[in-house]
């Protein structure tokens, strides 16, 4: 006997814990599976690129702190580089190498987010988030010692950074290191093989590794559908090339192999750091740049692998003191166009699961 059903539609947002800001969904469901979702935003829509045109370059810098506000200092090191590509600003190798190790500690404090609030979707409330909190709060007072702030930090400035590191910092930060890895694993120990988190998480919206390239994913997105594409190796800038690491990729493309690809690459990330202290000379932290900078007419294009996968700042001058024109390129934005054929045909109970496994940030959505 073939039961007669009628779909109906369920809103998700904007407010709600699970889509991770003023992001919504509209649901058609039939039963708890669905049929169709129309992913909403606009909700948070700043003009951030209409405005930086109204501004010089140097205090365009405080904008792009708005944008992934978990990763703000990632956002400034690929802005600053644009700019510094622009003009053709050589940065000091001391600034480099702390430029590197403020990257990296925010991709770690980055992805205790992502798995955290992953976890927190799954329907494990509070306590594993509490857990990866307690590690970013170290991170947050780290960068709280370089620059006064605990998350937009503005400490990039075009050809180096605001300050040098005060004395106590590399203390601080090699304990923080060295006692990471311990807490890595305590994380593994807890859901690496948890019967409930296997059950939520393997074979759940499986993004195949071509469709994750024709999607242009990045970052963990894309290299948890196998594909080994990482731009400080692929492409490397700053001075990532004088380091030793690898890139974590996942098999199945599932929303395990995007958790296990985050945790993978704090381990990664902590090894760069280890690195990065060891050969951290000493020197300049910021190369001579004028007051207000009028770079000749032209563009450029600055891009880093972010915490969330490929961030760039496509700059055009017409010669004065402001962009003629600013275009970001967010990651949390481009991941998106997969979720519409990720959710087809998953249960309602699966879609927070699979979305929260994206790990975007509304601010660089709606940017």
């Amino acid at each position: 006997m073939t039961l007669k059903t009628e779909t109906f539609v369920l809103n998700a947002g904007p407010q709600h814990p699970s889509t991770h800001g003023v992001f919504r969904m509209l649901f058609t469901l039939d039963g708890e599976v669905i049929q169709d979702v129309e992913p909403i935003l606009g909700y948070l829509h700043r003009g951030i690129e209409k405005l930086a045109e109204g501004l010089n370059y140097t205090q365009d810098i405080v904008f792009t702190d708005r944008l992934d506000y978990l990763a703000s200092m990632t956002n400034n090191q690929a802005y600053v580089m644009a700019v510094e590509k622009l003009v053709g600003i050589q940065v000091p190798e001391r600034a480099e190498y702390l430029r590197v190790i403020m990257a990296e500690l925010m991709r770690i404090a980055s992805h205790l987010m992502a798995v955290g609030f992953l976890l927190n979707d799954l329907g494990a409330f509070m306590t594993p988030l509490l857990y990866m909190f307690r590690e970013r709060e170290k991170i947050l007072d780290l960068f709280d010692m370089v620059c006064g702030q605990r998350l937009t930090y503005n400490y990039m400035r075009i050809g180096g950074l605001s300050h040098d590191i005060p004395e106590e910092f590399l203390p601080a930060l090699k304990k923080f290191i060295d006692s990471l890895p311990g807490f890595i694993a305590e994380y593994d120990q807890l859901l690496a093989e948890n019967e409930i988190m296997l059950i939520r998480t393997k074979n759940v919206g499986i993004l195949p590794r071509e469709s994750a390239i024709n999607c242009s994913a990045a970052g963990p997105v894309l290299r948890g559908s196998g594909v080994k594409w990482d731009v400080r190796k692929a492409n490397p800038y700053s001075i990532y090339d004088r380091f030793n690491f690898e890139v974590p990729i996942g098999t199945v493309g599932d929303v395990y192999d995007r958790y296990r690809v985050r945790i993978e690459e704090m381990k990664q990330s902590t090894r760069i750091i280890k690195q990065a202290i060891e050969q951290l000379p000493q020197g300049e932290i910021q190369a001579k740049v004028p007051r207000v900078l009028r770079p000749p007419k032209g563009e450029a294009y600055g891009y880093i692998e972010g915490p969330k996968g490929e961030l760039g700042f496509y700059l055009v001058s017409d010669g004065s003191a402001n962009p003629y024109r600013l275009h970001i390129r967010p990651p949390s934005l481009i991941n998106l166009t997969a979720l519409r054929d990720l959710l087809i045909g998953v249960k309602i109970a699966d879609a927070m699961a699979i979305f929260g496994s994206i790990d975007i940030c509304v601010g660089e959505v709606d940017r």
